[in-house]
């Protein structure tokens, strides 16, 4: 699930900066060889055939570009129009018995610092990481059976919960620096961290589920974007593009391997397509604690770090029909994109090994 970390954007899928006056960091490109020309002042010209240009990305106009390309590839679709999203009625968060074994984080309001631990495992860590993963796996599947028009975020935030404390496991989201409910349910133009509210499903609705499981002391944390009902077709490649976009990212994984691999795979698929790739909201470490380094970017970037053999964190790109900058509700939660365009985000926890990476959190009946 997605954070807030010092710099990463909501709270619980890592954003990238703590207010609006801190934006990230972009990354520098490098432009292609150009050629240019000035005159000698002695009637000649003076050619300089390659002259490599180091810059900042330019992002108003690579924003258009990008959205020229989308409605070019959709000029022959027509979308359907849906109206903007409205927050429903949130209920009380839900009891967890008592037994259950609860992350430290539970009780306080405080958002929880990212740890700057990288989470490497033993043996016995990597067997405990694989219980909790498969339990979110199997929670997931359960949740996307129950997406359907007129069923609210509610109801399957209360059947998800009742899943995963039954299964003697503590829903993670809940209480984590105030999260009020035990699962985040983003729907339409909602990027990530939605609370379940009272607001019924529509026919023709996305919905991203996340679900993190806190299980014999290890997290494991996945999410799923799911159609409800009769989906147009633009969003429904909204939401296949994505799901590849992570498939890419994860098949560059392995010890060894740069962090910086992941951003350029997701941005080099998503931009095929006329897509933008939220920046604001990041990947990170998982297992004994939430949150922790790594921070996992899903743009283009260059920033160093080499992943470990042993080592679990997810990827959870983020793509945007439009706009990839958010507005936020005054719940502190709630990130939509900025021009109401539809967004959608899938993410799995991965752990590295010697020559790969396994999805720890993919279920399979």
């Amino acid at each position: 699930m997605p954070l807030r970390s010092p710099f990463s954007g909501s709270r619980l899928a890592t954003p990238l900066s703590s207010s609006p006056r801190d934006p990230p960091e972009r990354p520098f490109l490098f432009g292609q060889p150009l050629r240019t020309s000035f005159s000698s002042g002695q009637g000649k010209s003076v050619v300089f055939k390659r002259v490599v240009v180091k810059s900042r990305k330019l992002s108003g106009l690579e924003e258009a570009m990008r959205i020229r390309r989308l409605r070019e590839r959709q000029s022959t679709v027509k979308e359907r129009k849906r109206p903007s999203l409205r927050r429903g009625k949130v209920s009380a968060p839900l009891p967890v018995p008592e037994h259950i074994l609860r992350p430290p984080y539970v009780g306080s309001n405080l958002l929880p610092e990212i740890s700057s631990e990288y989470q490497v495992h033993d043996d016995e860590g990597i067997i405990r990481m694989k219980a909790s993963c498969e339990l979110a796996a199997r929670v997931l599947d359960f949740a996307g059976t129950l997406v359907r028009p007129s069923v609210t975020t509610n109801e399957i935030d209360k059947a998800v919960h009742e899943m995963i404390v039954q299964a003697g496991a503590y829903p993670s989201p809940l209480g984590y620096g105030g999260f009020p409910k035990s699962v985040c349910t983003s729907v339409n133009e909602c990027m990530c961290h939605g609370i379940p509210d009272s607001r019924q499903l529509r026919d023709g609705d996305i919905i991203n589920i996340d679900v993190t499981v806190y299980l014999n002391g290890y997290h494991g944390d996945t999410s799923k974007t799911f159609l409800c009902g009769n989906v147009d077709e633009p969003t429904k490649q909204l939401v296949k593009v994505t799901e590849e976009c992570l498939e890419r990212a994860i098949s560059v994984c392995k010890d060894g391997a740069s962090f910086k691999k992941i951003g350029k795979k997701i941005s080099d698929h998503a931009e095929r397509y006329g897509y933008g790739v939220v920046e604001r909201f990041v990947g990170h470490g998982v297992g004994k604690v939430f949150h922790s380094e790594p921070i996992i970017l899903h743009h283009r970037n260059d920033n160093p770090g080499f992943m470990i053999e042993g080592q679990t964190f997810t990827i959870e790109p983020i793509l945007t029909m439009g706009s990839i900058e958010c507005i936020m509700w005054d719940d502190g939660w709630t990130a939509l994109t900025a021009d109401g365009s539809s967004a959608a985000q899938f993410e799995h926890t991965i752990l590295i090994t010697r020559t790969g990476a396994e999805i720890l959190t993919k279920y399979e009946d």
